[in-house]
């Protein structure tokens, strides 16, 4: 009796929709789970957009005050978008000051590896790790007035002063520029030149790029709207269908 008991609310508690036969509870998953049930396909839609916005949020937890992505729910959603079957493509749209230069790379390296096609567009900004981010996509797009910070990794807080935690800096700094320059037309060369840059930025170094010299750097592949990236998105899903075709992989 127990067990059936238990089930029952187990039911009602895992039930999606409301009276109005609407799907409810999927944002408190997301916030509160980080859950890889999260993705829900509406009926007229066969993408998934996925927002980052704000500061990347890692290993440490941001003051509330921060608008903040936290990547430990982006990446389920991820693990979802590549399992749900009806999800062709996906969507990222950005507009982030960076972040967590870890956080950044797993939700980077995650998009890059999903075997839907992807495409990205910078609004506003997509700043510091929010480059590998906007290039890690099948396609890329920049708002015409958005921007991009180019600039070496920093620390805040305690840093021990030994060569190791330069070395690891440098390291670090290393992944960054190796997945950009791979997943993107811009050269190493070009890139580190970008990082570097003084004068550029007030009391710092490195470079702050509008979308059309992002474009012109080859960091970003076209200046664009929402309508050019799901335009273009459409167009990507449209050629995976047809080289499965192809291959015989569907019918």
């Amino acid at each position: 009796m127990q067990n059936q008991n238990m089930s029952k609310t187990d039911i009602e508690d895992d039930s999606n929709e409301t009276k109005d036969g609407k799907p409810e509870g999927i944002i408190e998953k997301i916030q509160q789970l980080g859950q890889t049930s999260v993705p829900q396909l509406s009926q007229d839609t066969n993408i998934h957009c996925l927002t980052i916005i704000g500061q990347i949020e890692g290993h440490m937890q941001l003051p509330p005050q921060n608008k903040t992505t936290k990547y430990e729910h982006i990446i389920p959603q991820l693990v979802a978008i590549e399992q749900n079957p009806n999800i062709e493509g996906l969507l990222v749209i950005l507009n982030t000051v960076g972040g967590d230069v870890e956080a950044g790379l797993a939700i980077s390296e995650m998009i890059s590896t999903l075997s839907k096609p992807t495409v990205s567009i910078v609004l506003g900004g997509g700043h510091s790790i929010g480059v590998p981010i906007a290039v890690s996509c099948t396609y890329s797009f920049i708002a015409e007035t958005a921007t991009m910070t180019i600039h070496p990794i920093r620390l805040t807080g305690l840093v021990i002063g030994v060569p190791q935690s330069f070395e690891y800096m440098d390291k670090m700094q290393e992944r960054v520029v190796k997945f950009v320059t791979k997943h993107s037309d811009i050269s190493e060369e070009v890139f580190k030149d970008l990082m570097f840059a003084k004068g550029n930025l007030t009391r710092d170094i490195g470079t702050n790029v509008i979308g059309p010299d992002a474009v012109k750097y080859g960091l970003i592949d076209e200046v664009g709207g929402i309508g050019h990236a799901l335009g273009k998105l459409n167009e990507l899903i449209v050629k995976r269908g047809k080289d499965k075709m192809e291959e015989g992989l569907i019918q």
